[in-house]
């Protein structure tokens, strides 16, 4: 099986980079699943329905969410009528939507999807690591669901590199998101889990992690804002982390994706 998770997707420049670029990948590698982390996509600040179903059309599987999942108010009915939009699972029972779900493709394939928020310099919400061993043990890999993926929104590092041992070898991938920068450390780890500190957002990278410079750079020296954040327009580099996985499901191959924008380009060389 073949997967692309695309990191933190940054207001209308990050949209039109999954748009363009989503189908294309997906018949170029010939691709079985798309998700991509939406939570920014809506003026930087939450998701919209119409988005969402943007994304859809382009060949996304799924999209997780994160700390800005309800900033958009509608998001907390709609969510409920998106069987592919996928919540922190660690956020307070009540909340609306899921925290899981298993999302079949064109093929039949199955994966299990789980989205986590950390703790650590974020609100306080329920544990990451007993939310994600609930799931991992009601969803077994290989048992109904060919795959599992995991999206670990989270601040710290240690906290991110925690979650993906604590999965290894009960989870295909492991991605951090969140902090808007892609870090260099994909890896298999040892029993099996690829995995990822941190994907990066697609967005422009002429930015402060995808907002227009001025205003973070004045509460930075004035501490005192004057203005709304809002995401840069420039052109955006997709960042994303490529994975081929075994048939039992573990993973094989991992490599970053970078297309477009100010990073520099790089792509899977087991995909040609």
């Amino acid at each position: 099986m073949r997967l692309l998770f695309i990191g933190d997707v940054v207001g209308r420049s990050g949209r039109a980079a999954v748009v363009q670029q989503a189908p294309i990948l997906k018949a170029r590698w010939n691709l079985d699943f798309i998700i991509v982390n939406g939570e920014n996509a809506a003026g930087g600040f939450g998701l919209t329905e119409a988005i969402l179903e943007e994304f859809l059309a382009a060949g996304v599987d799924a999209v997780t969410l994160g700390n800005h999942a309800f900033d958009q108010r509608e998001a907390l009915v709609f969510i409920e009528r998106q069987p592919r939009l996928i919540r922190p699972a660690n956020y307070p029972p009540g909340t609306p939507g899921r925290g899981a779900a298993i999302v079949e493709n064109a093929k039949g394939a199955r994966v299990l999807i789980v989205n986590l928020l950390g703790r650590i310099f974020m609100e306080a919400l329920d544990d990451p690591f007993a939310a994600l061993d609930r799931e991992l043990a009601a969803h077994p890999l290989g048992n109904g669901c060919q795959a599992i993926v995991v999206d670990v929104h989270a601040e710290a590092t240690s906290e991110k590199s925690a979650l993906g041992h604590f999965a290894d070898g009960r989870a295909s991938l492991v991605a951090g998101t969140h902090t808007h920068v892609p870090s260099a450390d994909h890896r298999i780890l040892a029993g099996g889990t690829g995995f990822v500190t941190d994907v990066g957002m697609t967005g422009d990278y002429d930015s402060v992690i995808g907002m227009e410079k001025d205003e973070p750079l004045r509460r930075f020296i004035r501490r005192i804002p004057s203005g709304r954040f809002e995401p840069a327009l420039g052109p955006a580099t997709l960042c994303a982390v490529a994975v081929e996985l075994t048939p039992a499901g573990l993973t094989k191959a991992i490599a970053p994706v970078r297309i477009g924008g100010l990073l520099n380009a790089t792509t899977p060389d087991f995909w040609g």
